[in-house]
């Protein structure tokens, strides 16, 4: 009896050592479930994070390319103000040309009135003279 008491309590003891490790087999495997579970959440959220991030770049690109065409349009725009702008100058540069040219007629025009104007006053005096000489010599000789 003594050895099959020894024999039993070795039995139980192997018992409790078995009981103990299911238990602690049973919480890995609560404890591996609730992992699964936390890792199916994420992974779901994941995957809607990704079909989000999907859709904002369809939008993204959406944007980008309206953007790409909005610029393009201002770019042509630009050119062709830069074209008027050319347009525009050039023109002005023409009556500049212009200007300075009847500006110089101008000049030349005036200097030949002043001296037409001095040659009138020099040959109105000199008229003036033989008029006042010719009426008094007409006197004279009238009253002759």
């Amino acid at each position: 009896m003594k050895g099959g008491k020894k024999q039993l309590q070795k039995l139980e003891s192997r018992v409790r050592e078995l009981e103990a490790e299911l238990e602690a087999e049973q919480r890995r495997g609560v404890d591996a479930v609730k992992g699964v579970r936390k890792y199916e959440r994420r992974v779901k959220e994941l995957t809607y994070q990704t079909e989000e991030d999907k859709k904002n770049v369809t939008r993204l690109q959406d944007l980008v390319d309206k953007l790409q065409l909005k610029v393009k349009a201002y770019k042509r725009q630009a050119e062709e103000a830069e074209e008027q702008a050319n347009t525009h100058m050039s023109r002005l540069r023409k009556v500049q040309h212009e200007l300075e040219e009847a500006q110089e007629r101008a000049d030349i025009a005036e200097s030949q009135v002043n001296k037409l104007r001095a040659k009138s006053r020099d040959v109105g005096k000199v008229v003036f003279h033989f008029l006042l000489q010719y009426y008094i010599l007409t006197t004279y000789i009238f009253l002759n």
